[in-house]
């Protein structure tokens, strides 16, 4: 796969709530940088940071509206949607994605903290 394949792979496998597959795709001392919340390292901390996100979710749609690659570097505008129990939660995130080595070595996602916690308690 490509860089971007690799991304969109990533991305299919999150929405199946499938965070072994999604896993599988990144690097053992990846970077998820959450931008407005915090930084893990590997992916033992983002199945920790995600795991319980993910279950609480009965759909996840992430929606790509573009997605550009250069070299090792893909960046990609989302709509990351989330059916919980009182709905969706929509997410307007810009993504950063760099590869090593054919895998995900860092995510960084960048999106509105406030308008995602207001959705949450709404």
């Amino acid at each position: 796969m490509n860089p971007a394949e690799t991304v969109t792979a990533f991305i299919r496998a999150i929405e199946r709530k499938d965070l072994d597959a999604a896993l599988a795709l990144v690097t053992s001392d990846v970077e998820y940088d959450n931008v407005p919340m915090s930084k893990v390292h590997g992916p033992d901390a983002i199945r920790t940071t995600l795991g319980p996100f993910l279950a609480g979710a009965s759909a996840i749609e992430w929606i790509v509206h573009r997605q550009t690659a250069t070299g090792d570097v893909v960046m990609n505008e989302r709509t990351d949607r989330f059916h919980m129990a009182k709905g969706w939660i929509e997410i307007a995130v810009v993504g950063v994605w760099e590869l090593r080595g054919g895998k995900i070595a860092l995510w960084r996602d960048y999106f509105d903290l406030a308008s995602f916690t207001k959705q949450l308690q709404g």
